[in-house]
């Protein structure tokens, strides 16, 4: 069945299980489910609310807050008054929010308590546009600007009393080309640029994520994702088209404590999330020692056997069936309840994910299917299938989007319903993307096979290019050394434009803190263990191992391991845990510039 909107899409599914759980959400020291039709009422009354304010058409209404369930209510109450979202992170600053609000015109702001109002409330000056802000969390108040969200939704009722017939009208106008969510790309520099998809885009999604078979309406979420990134917007989308149960909760710290209790069917996550809980599985076989490492190296052989069975759509039988049983039993069983004991299936997405992460995982018995996209084509583009899928690819496409490779640079071209309608202000810098014909440049370099399964080889902007001529791919040599040494938390190869390659290194915090405590150096705070010769040590042996396996102009020459691990407050990662590579190195310039100082050529 196709769906003119989200909306349209929307209250399809509340009048086909008006009755099924919908949502679960923190409430207290628990958990609080909703119904489809509960979530309905909610939403109608702010979109109802909005319209009252006076939201017209496309026009648009940010929200300032991170994943919880009063931000899928927002959303759909915007969408459902015709209005279109505004996504702003709440970990962007008020000159942030100043940008990206007056760029996109927003006419209301839902925030999420009030650190975020103060944002606001600093900008308000430069925010001429904005005639409402709702609070979810805290009082409002300065001069009726700001206002609860209770105080909207009644607001709401009242207004839908006296006008019974509008929701349905407006609901009803809204077509598949209208505006629906506009996003501002994080970027390493420079102004963020605004992202235009449309309704269409959404239901694409939908309706392409039920066609892999991937869900049921019998599975259940755990959404943790910044719904802010468009990742997170598919989760949403593809869960209102299918109808599964979905667990909403943003508390990152609460992530693996929650999957426990909550005990998903499956969940998407960036390839970060998966790099510490190997860390951590990884480290603690090592410390275990004895027989328990013995027992663990034993059962992870057995697993990768029965992976490469299962890669030829095998299964084992007879002697390595009964092993693998023994293994599941000792090793495996405890990861897999450490996520709930139900998970079907993880999905990547967001960054590359390392090849040796996912075959460690397959291993143990989690499969994670990765995928691919970008914001620019409403993030599912690709991914991989539950009866067909390969690691190190990114699977096949979603939907009728289709695909083909740039012959002169290898360049990955995208086409489809789920593409963006262009850049909000910005047509010249649409142009340079999006041709007359609809194909969509990715930046992006892959290799497409005879199956249509797309592998991605780098980002061509992140391609290096030695001063001798060498191109060097840097994020496959980056997810290699950290599948090499557990410890490392994050990677930067440099050298564009040097005559080698080099490094930045940094350790992860909760990891090389546990070694250090089983290694008679507990007294040692984080900060020493970043300079300690024994963690320079390990981290050297790693980039020797990978070099072992380069071409000698791709080989890590110098490497430094920084004070500190990267992190999405102080602006060095984007919201979805990616590198920003040109905010490092800049950072890190003085530091980078000594590894060249003096070095002859040597490539």
């Amino acid at each position: 069945m196709g769906f003119r909107s989200v909306p349209d899409m929307f209250l399809h599914r509340v009048r086909e299980t008006p009755d099924r759980r919908a949502f679960q959400f923190p409430e207290g020291d628990g958990w609080r489910w909703m119904t489809w039709k509960e979530t309905a009422t909610r939403v109608r009354a702010v979109a109802c609310g909005l319209l009252k304010l006076g939201i017209e058409l496309e026009q648009r209404c940010a929200i300032l807050c991170s994943t919880r369930i009063e931000w899928i209510l927002a959303d759909l109450g915007i969408l459902c008054s015709g209005g279109a979202t505004t996504t702003v992170y709440p970990s962007n600053t008020a000159t942030e929010c100043a940008f990206i609000l007056g760029d996109s015109q927003s006419r209301v702001v839902f925030a999420e308590d009030q650190t975020q109002v103060a944002k606001l409330l600093e900008c308000r000056e430069q925010l001429p546009d904005v005639m409402q802000v709702v609070v979810f969390d805290g009082p409002g108040g300065h001069d009726g600007w700001v206002i609860t969200l209770a105080e909207l939704e009644q607001m709401g009722r009242e207004h839908d009393a006296q006008n019974p017939e509008l929701y349905d009208r407006v609901t009803g106008s809204i077509e598949p080309q209208h505006l629906a969510t506009l996003i501002y790309t994080s970027g390493t520099t420079g102004q963020p640029k605004g992202v235009e998809l449309v309704h269409d885009c959404w239901v694409f999604e939908g309706e392409g994520v039920a066609q892999t078979g991937l869900v049921t309406i019998d599975d259940h979420q755990y959404l943790w994702l910044p719904l802010s990134h468009s990742f997170g917007k598919v989760l949403e989308a593809m869960q209102i088209h299918v109808g599964f149960r979905t667990t909403v909760d943003g508390r990152i710290p609460k992530l693996v404590e929650n999957l426990a209790v909550v005990q998903p069917t499956f969940m998407a996550a960036a390839p970060r999330i998966f790099e510490k809980v190997y860390n951590k599985v990884i480290t603690g076989a090592r410390q275990g020692g004895g027989l328990k490492y013995k027992i663990f190296t034993w059962a992870t052989g057995i697993g990768r056997q029965v992976s490469q069975l299962q890669l030829q759509g095998k299964q084992p039988t007879g002697w390595l069936a009964f092993k693998r049983g023994i293994a599941h039993k000792l090793v495996f069983r405890k990861l897999q309840a450490l996520f709930g004991g139900k998970v079907r299936f993880f999905i990547s997405g967001s960054a590359p994910l390392s090849r040796d992460i996912a075959e460690f995982f397959h291993a143990m018995g989690i499969l994670i299917l990765e995928g691919y996209g970008l914001t620019e084509t409403s993030a599912g583009t690709f991914v991989n299938r539950l009866d067909r899928y390969r690691f190190g690819a990114v699977g096949l496409p979603i939907g009728a989007t289709q695909a083909k490779i740039d012959p002169l640079d290898g360049e990955v071209l995208v086409k489809g319903r789920g593409v963006m309608r262009g850049y909000h202000n910005r047509p010249e810098l649409t142009v340079e993307v999006l041709n007359d014909e609809g194909w969509f440049r990715t930046g992006d370099i892959g290799i497409l096979d005879d199956d249509g399964m797309l592998a991605i080889t780098d980002r061509k902007k992140d391609l290096i290019k030695t001063s001798g001529g060498k191109y060097v791919a840097p994020q496959a040599l980056e997810s290699k050394l950290k599948t090499l040494c557990p410890y490392i938390g994050q990677v930067l190869v440099h050298g564009d434009r040097r005559n080698f390659c080099t490094a930045l290194v940094t350790v992860d915090e909760e990891s090389i803190t546990r070694w250090a405590s089983d290694n008679g150096l507990d007294r040692v705070d984080y900060g020493q263990l970043t300079e300690h010769e024994r963690v320079k040590q390990m981290v050297s042996e790693a980039v020797d191992q990978l070099n072992a396996t380069l071409a000698r102009y791709e080989t890590i020459k110098k490497f430094a391991i920084l004070p500190r691990d990267l992190s999405v407050e102080t602006g060095e990662l984007t919201p979805s845990l990616k590198v920003k590579r040109k905010v490092v190195e800049q950072k890190y310039r003085e530091l980078l510039d000594d590894f060249y100082r003096d070095a002859l050529q040597q490539v």
